[in-house]
């Protein structure tokens, strides 16, 4: 994205440059769109599942922005041979049925032939101008929330070994199905101040973001975090290609105050799908905030700014 273009209409409040999860573009005072595009290979392995899943992870986007989102169009790579039809099918039917619930139409798609499967949506969203929740609006002293655990790219990787438990594909499946649209809801209520979600550079990365845009250092909590069933069991022996890509690029910024223990080093850096939202707020907020969202945790809190991004303790 560093090669696309700088766009100097006043209109783009906000665009690729502060890696947001998603662009926004003001219609008038009152109102602006909010637009993002996502699509990936499977990750689990029941089709209608893995549909509701690419819903669920694009209307992420808008959701971490604080938006409502409105359409979708539809972006499928299938192969042309030893797929079977009601494979497809099933696929576009999970998608929908989660953009239902979501209540975004879905207007139509795109779809070309392709040996590997890829799925996803492109989604435009309505969003407050002034009640627009980014990368760069977090403040000293400030509670750190995650809404969701961590570990489906783990857990996707040993699915994909045929070694992963049925009680942690079931409840990565269940998670990543689940939208965000309550806790954005949440997030406004509350006061949050920033907020992304965490997707596919893991938690690390994205939380290395709001550091960034901030202008903070994020301390975490490692033994405060959450994470799905066995995570940690499979984080050693199944982990993804992006894993190890995102350790590489980020760990440098990071400092370990106490070590975490290997497991646990690898999922502060394993890619989610539809992971949870990653918030900032006033530790005034953060009870009630927490009241609302059951599977929110608290993990952590902003600092000012240091020699690193993020600090693990």
């Amino acid at each position: 994205m560093s090669a696309l273009p700088v766009n100097d209409d006043p209109r783009v409040l906000i665009d690729h440059r502060t890696g947001d999860d998603a662009g926004v573009f003001r219609l008038d005072d009152k109102t602006a769109l909010v637009q993002t595009v996502d699509f990936f290979t499977p990750v689990v392995d029941d089709p209608e599942a893995f549909g509701a899943i690419a819903a669920a992870n694009a209307l992420s986007d808008v959701y971490a922005m604080g938006g409502r989102p409105l359409s979708a169009l539809s972006i499928a790579a299938f192969p042309e041979t030893d797929f079977p039809a009601e494979w497809a099918a099933a696929i576009v039917r999970g998608g929908a049925i989660k953009l239902a619930e979501a209540g975004c139409a879905l207007l139509g798609g795109h779809s070309v032939r392709d040996p590997e499967i890829k799925f996803g949506y492109a989604i435009t969203g309505l969003i407050d101008p002034q009640r627009i929740l980014t990368n760069a609006g977090g403040r000293g002293g400030e509670i750190l929330v995650l809404t969701k655990p961590l570990g489906t790219g783990v857990i996707a990787t040993a699915l994909k070994a045929g070694k992963a438990p049925e009680e942690s594909v079931t409840a990565a499946t269940d998670s990543m199905s689940r939208l965000n649209r309550d806790a954005a809801a949440a997030a406004l209520r509350h006061g949050v101040t920033a907020a992304t979600d965490i997707t596919g550079f893991g938690l690390v990365g994205h939380a290395s973001a709001v550091a960034r845009q901030s202008r903070l250092t994020l301390e975490i909590r490692a033994s405060d975090l959450p994470l799905l069933p066995r995570a940690g069991d499979l984080a050693l022996r199944f982990q993804p290609a992006g894993l190890k890509a995102n350790r590489r690029q980020f760990e440098p910024e990071v400092e370990y105050r106490v070590d975490p223990g290997d497991e646990m080093k690898a999922l502060l850096y394993d890619p989610q799908t539809s992971g949870g939202l990653f918030l900032l707020l006033p530790e005034a907020e953060a009870s009630a905030l927490l009241a609302e969202l059951p599977e929110a945790r608290t993990v952590g809190r902003a600092l000012a700014r240091s020699h690193r991004q993020v600090v693990i303790v």
